[in-house]
């Protein structure tokens, strides 16, 4: 066995499905690229445009509208031609809109339209990119096939932050962004060179009927909708609102914020799929109340103290949590979505990301602003209580879902999971 073979065993735990191969190089290459940028957004916001927490959580907010629109877009279409076109859009797209930030300097208007803007692109590619997933494995392979992905994207995520923190370091801020545009170009030059037009699990032929009619008419899927946007905003408090707090109210500086937050991804890096494997054959809706009260509730310890060492705690609880939601949830979604609007049901899913992105920081730092960090972090807490009660009555209805309903293509590993 090669070095290579081995080190790909010890971080998947396992070998890993030929056809998802290309996909986890494209997933590892754009986690490098976004965590680089992202993880250093709001702060870069605060810092050199002088963002009120208003101001900055309503160019969220409205960023987050045109990404979730972008993404329920980008499946729709990928379901009609195909989604690695949709892939490369969204990586081209990306690698024309990143240099824009060099433009800026210290002019508050231009930064927020253009941080408004700027998941736009990745949205629409990362709903195709997602479909993918479930057109190149089978059913009862789409939970362990999403972990993989989701390994993939957390390397690259333990890669990201301190690369982006070594670029601040020696170029200031056009180093992140040209940093950046160059690694979107890796990206997009690999998911050129080696992603497939087609997987064994794609349909035959484009659909004949409308995607949003289908979406509208299944009240379970809604349901897991309206679940998924509150796991997303309590996720999302973890990757915008915990470095606002950690570095504007207690004092820490960005660069070593870029070396605490890889300790999320690490940790998913190395566990994830063997969590996966190990709590596969327990129900979802069991497994997304833990996993949402894992996620939200440590938040409420930073309100009595903010000390590294407990930091590290939060986190080490949190990621766990994310652990067992992430993959449990896009299986769900892969199972719910009838075959040949797929990637319009994982748009509109990916689109409760989005809104996860937006709502965060927008409720979060107007809360913040308004009462103190301890308040934001009790409402972060509450919404994570909300997501677990939804994402248990959905899983309840998956399994109970009746036939009338007239949503076709459920599989029966959605109704088991459940």
């Amino acid at each position: 066995m090669t070095v290579f073979a081995r080190l790909f065993r010890l971080v998947w735990g396992g070998e890993i499905d030929r056809a998802l191969r290309p996909v986890l190089a494209v997933a590892l290459a754009g986690s490098i690229a976004g965590s680089s940028l992202f993880t250093f957004m709001g702060i870069w916001a605060i810092r050199e445009l002088d963002a009120s927490g208003r101001e900055l959580g309503t160019a969220f907010l409205i960023g987050a509208v045109l990404a979730a629109a972008a993404g329920y877009l980008g499946g729709h279409l990928s379901d009609h031609y195909g989604r690695r076109r949709l892939i490369l859009f969204g990586w081209g797209g990306q690698v024309a809109y990143i240099p824009f930030f060099l433009l800026v300097g210290d002019n508050l208007l231009l930064g927020l339209a253009l941080m408004t803007g700027m998941g736009v692109f990745g949205s629409i590619g990362g709903a195709a990119d997602q479909a993918m997933v479930a057109d190149l494995v089978p059913t009862e392979k789409h939970e362990a096939a999403y972990a993989s992905v989701r390994v993939a994207q957390n390397l690259g995520v333990t890669m990201g932050p301190p690369l982006g923190g070594l670029m601040l370091f020696a170029a200031d801020w056009a180093g992140i962004f040209i940093g950046v545009t160059l690694l979107s170009a890796i990206a997009a030059s690999i998911a050129f060179r080696f992603l497939p037009s087609r997987g064994a699990y794609t349909p035959e032929h484009p659909p004949e009927r409308g995607s949003a009619g289908v979406i509208a008419r299944d009240k379970v899927f809604l349901l897991f909708l309206a679940s998924g946007v509150l796991a997303f905003i309590v996720y999302v408090a973890y990757e915008v609102a915990l470095p606002i707090s950690l570095t504007d109210t207690h004092g820490l500086s960005p660069a070593a914020w870029g070396f605490i937050v890889i300790i999320n991804p690490a940790l998913v890096t190395f566990f994830q799929l063997r969590l996966t494997r190990r709590v596969s054959h327990i129900r979802a809706a069991p497994k997304l109340v833990v996993a949402m009260l894992l996620m939200g509730l440590p938040f409420l310890l930073l309100s009595v103290s903010a000390a590294i060492p407990l930091v590290v705690l939060v986190i080490a609880v949190f990621v766990l949590g994310e652990m067992l939601w992430v993959p449990t949830s896009q299986s769900i979604v892969a199972a719910l979505a009838p075959a040949d609007v797929r990637g319009a049901y994982m748009g509109a899913f990916s689109g409760t990301g989005a809104a996860g992105f937006a709502l965060a920081p927008f409720f979060g730092l107007q809360v913040r602003d308004a009462a103190g960090d301890g308040a934001m972090w009790g409402m972060f807490a509450a919404f994570s209580i909300v997501a677990a009660v939804l994402g248990a009555l959905a899983c309840r209805g998956v399994a109970t879902r009746p036939e009338s309903e007239g949503i076709e293509g459920i599989e029966a590993t959605a109704v088991s999971a459940a």
